[in-house]
């Protein structure tokens, strides 16, 4: 019998998110200076203005363009960005969401194949590695000794550099011992494997579920703590039925949608 995390998986489809179905938080701020700005941008995106993908104007524009303080702007846009109509990204701006990308959890899950298939150039980006030991969860997930080395990555995957899901993925030692030096090279996780002579290995199970980030997830994520993401546990193994990766990954809500399929070949 192999490793199991549990309870089955499901289809989780989400929408994304759109400003005009948020209220505002009451009737006193609908009127105010910030809330007036933030209607506005809102009704220019929704009218094309600034198409999906495209950075807004910086603070100090947007202050000249309403005649307002910049804290007057950054409120209209913090409600935006916790609405899910726009982003903000430390040092770079704040950019208009994109509609939310399909991707299929199957058999063989691959991050850059999947973003192919949606027309996205996928990569994976290395955040932190370290040699950690086993937690119960996870010795038992891969079928090892509670208190095992494992290989630890923190992993930023984008889709034509906008951030898509954070994962944390748990690889047994010294089975993997180069991996996230290769992994760190080629933006790869199948890359890895195969370096350590993996051909090819399959997802057993995932688990979807719907929670809050952590405040660390959302700002690799660049979204408010107080938006949603999916939540994705996971299982692959080799083809001789080993397990090999036990990761968690948390996507973002707003674009991202998932699909499990459970009849790939």
């Amino acid at each position: 019998m192999g490793a199991s995390l549990g309870n089955p998986c499901v289809s989780f489809m989400t929408a994304p998110a759109t400003f005009l179905t948020h209220p505002l938080p009451d009737t006193a701020q609908r009127d105010s200076f910030w809330s007036r700005i933030a209607q506005e941008l809102a009704a220019a995106i929704g009218q094309g203005l600034y198409a999906p993908g495209i950075k807004l104007p910086s603070e100090h524009q947007l202050a000249a363009q309403f005649g307002a303080n910049r804290h007057t702007i950054r409120r209209a846009l913090a409600y935006l960005s916790h609405s899910g109509l726009v982003r903000s990204t430390q040092g770079s701006g704040t950019y208009v969401e994109n509609l939310a990308v399909d991707l299929a959890l199957g058999k063989r899950t691959r991050h850059r194949h999947n973003l192919a298939q949606a027309g996205l150039r996928g990569e994976l980006r290395v955040i932190r590695q370290q040699s950690v030991s086993a937690t119960a969860e996870q010795a038992l997930a891969l079928q090892l000794d509670a208190g095992s080395t494992l290989q630890y990555l923190q992993v930023l995957g984008e889709g034509d550099g906008q951030p898509l899901h954070v994962s944390e993925r748990y690889f047994p030692l010294p089975r993997f011992a180069q991996l996230a030096e290769i992994v760190r090279t080629t933006g790869s996780i199948t890359a890895g494997f195969a370096h350590h002579g993996v051909s090819d290995y399959m997802r057993q199970e995932s688990q979807v579920s719907a929670c809050l980030p952590s405040q660390e997830v959302a700002q690799l994520l660049g979204q408010s703590a107080t938006r949603p993401v999916l939540q994705v546990k996971s299982l692959n193994i080799d083809t001789a039925q080993q397990p090999i990766e036990f990761a968690c990954a948390w996507f973002a809500g707003d674009r991202v949608t998932l699909t499990v399929n459970h009849h790939e070949n």
